[in-house]
């Protein structure tokens, strides 16, 4: 880089970050070479290196890039001429850091006791807290009670065990539900722990705002000084390089400091596509774990509990014997479709004034039912089948006549007619390429074998069973 590009750049500079700024900590850098994405500096003291990185790196670093230079990082090193100094400041620059850190800060109150400021930022960081979802709430299974005794543990507060924290699993399986209970019990159990829960997207918000009113340090000082840091849904971050590069710095900040940090994400860290690596990396030291999809017994207790809190709203409210079952039964992918199904009932059977039965079931949730339907595959049905029977998917499509292989495949081709819209021809190719007819023979022979093998018949409704939960 020339120097008049660099004295260009070094003006657009003193327009941002204002003239007392400038002076104190930019004027000063020298620019040794920019090589590799890395623009080197000398600096006078290892202080103002360490300052300059922490307070005005992603100012310089966005000045060179809109310069036409790629640089991805600073560094800085002790001019030759200068003494080296320790990295710890002299009396003198403690000093003037809160002095500065106050220009900076633009007019902002200083926090007390401290030399960095208190942001306009502060009052927007924290998202609201429901207090529906607390632990008490919380209805506990064996696909979530793992991460439910996670949870809990990091809830009682006291030393860090695992940090981070990791939550993952699809839409409505209850991450949400398990931050704000954590958060909850924190602020409980010791009210004068700070305890910061936000989105992933509103992290990336403050960033960027940040950015733009030139408050930097405001940023970083408000999110290192936490004693827990709350991230919901970490997987929106992805693909946002600059987010990602202050989110991994201030993780490290918080470790290092031995601060709790806790995750959700809708999938496992090493999966978040355009995640970095270093992050993926990071969220994996932890404990990760996984909110598996609820089952029939699960989502039959959550649809108990959600009754027993209504009823205080409509006390004179019957359900008739099977509906909370079909509920259970058929809306099997998300919980808020559940909850929100259950809600739906009682307020439609309030309004006409009805009991709360199959039929009325039927009619009021017809949308939410339909689509809920799940489609089953063939290829699941085949593999759900091998597992079954205990051998391979291979020998299920494969060529081989053996009897202990024949009774599977044509119990496979049954469910297939059963529970697909798939044709015979259909069903045949996706079984090594068989015929309509081989696949008509299966199914009427496990017709009749039901009717006369009982074990026969267990095996298929086990394996029905199975397939619709």
């Amino acid at each position: 880089m020339t120097d008049d590009k660099w004295g260009q750049l070094r003006q657009r500079l003193l327009k941002t970050v204002g003239q007392n700024n400038f002076t104190t900590w930019i004027e000063p850098l020298e620019l040794d070479q920019v090589n590799a994405g890395v623009a080197t500096f000398h600096v006078p003291t290892n202080f103002m290196g360490n300052y300059v990185s922490q307070n005005f790196a992603d100012l310089i670093l966005h000045e060179f890039n809109m310069s036409g230079e790629s640089v991805q990082r600073l560094a800085f090193k002790v001019a030759a001429n200068s003494p080296t100094r320790p990295v710890q400041p002299t009396a003198a620059e403690a000093l003037e850091a809160p002095a500065v850190a106050q220009a900076y800060g633009a007019g902002a109150q200083q926090s007390e006791g401290m030399g960095f400021v208190k942001s306009p930022l502060e009052e927007l960081q924290a998202a609201p807290l429901d207090p529906r979802f607390t632990f008490d709430s919380f209805v506990v299974g064996k696909p979530n009670e793992l991460a439910h005794a996670a949870a809990r543990r990091v809830g009682e507060g006291g030393p860090v065990t695992f940090n981070p924290l990791v939550l993952y699993g699809g839409v409505g399986l209850g991450k949400t539900h398990l931050m704000h209970a954590i958060a909850w019990e924190l602020k409980e159990r010791n009210p004068e722990l700070n305890v910061l829960y936000l989105s992933a997207e509103q992290f990336m918000y403050r960033f960027v705002q940040a950015l733009r009113e030139r408050k930097m340090m405001d940023f970083k000082h408000l999110f290192r000084s936490v004693d827990v840091l709350m991230v919901d849904d970490v997987q929106f971050i992805a693909g946002k390089d600059s987010t990602q590069e202050e989110f991994f710095h201030t993780f490290n900040a918080l470790v290092d400091q031995n601060k709790q940090i806790i995750i959700s994400a809708d999938r496992a860290p090493g999966e978040i596509k355009d995640l970095e690596d270093r992050v993926k990396s990071r969220l994996q030291c932890g404990l990760v774990v996984d909110l598996h999809p609820t089952d029939y017994e699960l989502r039959l207790g959550i649809l108990q509990t959600k009754v027993q809190q209504n009823r205080k709203n409509y006390p004179d409210l019957k359900i008739a014997d099977g509906v909370l079952e079909l509920l259970a039964h058929r809306i099997s992918t998300n919980v808020r479709v559940l909850e929100g199904a259950l809600t739906r009932l009682f307020a439609f059977a309030s309004l006409v004034g009805r009991e709360i039965d199959m039929d009325l079931t039927q009619d009021c949730l017809a949308d939410v039912l339909r689509a809920s339907e799940r489609k089953i595959t063939v290829e699941e049905i085949q593999r759900k089948v091998s597992e079954y029977y205990n051998i391979r998917m291979s020998d299920i499509i494969g060529p081989k006549r053996l009897r202990s292989y024949a009774r599977p495949r044509q119990v496979a081709m049954y469910l297939c007619k059963q529970l697909t819209s798939r044709s015979l021809p259909e069903i045949g190719r996706r079984f090594g390429g068989r015929d309509h007819t081989t696949v008509m023979h299966g199914v009427k022979r496990i017709e009749e074998l039901k009717l006369i093998d009982g074990q026969i018949a267990e095996d298929v409704e086990m394996l029905r069973r199975a397939l619709e939960a």
